[in-house]
């Protein structure tokens, strides 16, 4: 086999390979976009503000920490929902449990015989409250998942992207060196 045959065959499968990584990283910029703007699309109709000034002071530090950089601003993303979730909800949460969660709470609740005296409505009433928070905070923590596939699927694209460029570059190399090589390859 001649040289210039091998170089043109595997400068071929490069170029080949170029163009599955091009295509793929056109399907990932979509799956991105798409990802990223059914996230904002879905929180931004809610009209959440992050929390600020003295709705964050009394957290403890690392809540506060985690909360100050989006401090005021609409929640329309993954991280600002995760924060929301795990620092603002999650805290004030477990303040008003002293840290059990909505099961054990529940099961204490259940576990009443009598439901109508004042102690036992109040647990039935930081039983719901538990809920609504653990559900709020599921869905909060599925858009901070979704945001974070839609990142994941950015980088990719770009990483895509540059492996189809460097690709495509070797291709072109191994056809100029295809025209000019002589000789043949002993087998």
């Amino acid at each position: 086999m001649s040289r210039s045959i091998l170089d043109r065959l595997i400068s071929y499968v490069g170029l080949a390979l170029a163009l599955v990584l091009l295509v793929g990283g056109i399907l990932l910029t979509t799956a991105s976009n798409f990802i990223k703007t059914e996230v904002h699309d879905q929180l931004a109709p809610q009209k959440i503000t992050m929390p600020a000034g003295p709705a964050i002071e009394s957290l403890p530090a690392e809540h506060k920490a985690a909360l100050e950089p989006f401090a005021g601003q609409p929640m329309t993303n993954g991280a600002q929902a995760k924060a929301f979730a795990d620092h603002y909800i999650a805290a004030h949460m477990n303040a008003m449990s002293q840290g059990r969660t909505y099961e054990e709470v529940s099961g204490e609740y259940i576990k009443l015989t009598d439901k109508t005296t004042p102690e036992a409505q109040k647990l039935g009433e930081l039983r719901q409250s538990l809920f609504m928070g653990d559900t709020l905070r599921g869905m909060l923590l599925n858009a901070y998942a979704f945001g974070t596939m839609g990142n994941i699927a950015g980088i990719a694209a770009i990483v895509a992207y540059i492996g189809a460029a460097v690709l495509a570059l070797l291709a072109f190399l191994g056809f100029r060196h295809a025209s000019r090589a002589t000789g043949t390859i002993v087998s």
